[in-house]
């Protein structure tokens, strides 16, 4: 698939979040519950997350330029990035609205009609939140993944804010309400800051997982023990959809330059029919040449 076909996931979560967001605060409206509340402004959130994951994936599907010869793959970190940061921001919203309410509680109104309503925008997430998440996994997107993974736990955050409700309108305890808020808060502040860290970790340059690293490293001992060449200076890095991996191939010095060309792309291929969208850069170097052993670290500084 295309990348820029990703986009119609994106529309899919808009489209939801819009819906979401109509339920959600007509409960609110029906009841005057400030958990409801701070559900109906989480939703808010998510038609803005799906906003900019649908414009940073047409980013990321644009093809390398001068500019970008690597491609724009890791604009997909900057979805996570602004996503955690509207997700803190909403939170300290809801937290404020929930303490003055914790002083001044209100009595709630027709909240069974107000439940039910919450019950199918939770729905509607649930359902939308498993096919990002799916999507996310099956095209490598970090930003359809993220999404979805947050319309999940929106999805907890209701559950709990109708289960809030329900109490207050069976024990009468109006401070329920806004405890329940403080909870969804918290449960939000957290869901922000795993986002935010993934975010940071990619535009890091972080390595891929550590089960594809194993792969990699399966392929060349393969080669080692049956061809009788080396390797070193073997790093990954992981850039959304896409995964860099370079490393230093060593052969016996009479070889000539044909066997080492061929060698190198049996062990390209292998690598990339083992890691998923694996670009791959190999070295040619010489085992019985001292220099070959030299240029291991990233820095290289020459006299």
């Amino acid at each position: 698939m295309k990348r820029e076909n990703l986009t119609r996931f994106a529309w899919l979560s808009i489209f939801a979040a819009i819906l979401t967001i109509g339920l959600k605060t007509g409960a609110y409206w029906l009841t005057g519950s400030v958990g409801l509340l701070s559900d109906a402004l989480e939703s808010l959130i998510n038609l803005a997350a799906a906003v900019t994951a649908l414009l940073l994936l047409k980013l990321a599907s644009r093809p390398p330029d001068d500019e970008h010869a690597f491609g724009h793959d890791k604009a997909e970190y900057f979805a996570s990035g602004i996503e955690g940061t509207l997700i803190l921001l909403a939170a300290a919203g809801i937290g404020w609205t929930a303490v003055s309410r914790l002083f001044a509680p209100r009595p709630l109104e027709q909240v069974g009609v107000a439940l039910i309503i919450s019950g199918a925008a939770t729905l509607i997430n649930l359902i939308v939140g498993q096919v990002l998440i799916r999507a996310g996994r099956r095209h490598r997107s970090i930003t359809l993944e993220a999404d979805g993974r947050h319309l999940m736990t929106d999805v907890w955050t209701t559950i709990g804010v109708i289960l809030g409700v329900w109490a207050v309108g069976v024990t009468g305890w109006l401070f329920l309400d806004p405890l329940v808020a403080l909870l969804v808060a918290a449960n939000i502040i957290w869901a922000g800051i795993r986002l935010m860290r993934r975010s940071a970790l990619g535009l890091m340059d972080t390595s891929i997982s550590a089960k594809n690293q194993e792969s990699i490293r399966t392929v060349l001992d393969f080669y080692v023990k049956e061809r009788g060449i080396d390797y070193h200076a073997l790093r990954t890095r992981q850039a959304a959809a896409r995964a860099f991996v370079s490393v230093h191939i060593l052969v016996p010095g009479d070889w000539t330059v044909h066997q080492g060309h061929q060698l190198l792309e049996e062990i390209e291929a292998d690598i990339r029919s083992n890691v998923p969208g694996a670009i791959v850069f190999t070295h040619l170097e010489s085992l019985d040449d001292p220099a070959s052993w030299e240029d291991i670290e990233l820095d290289r500084t020459g006299n």
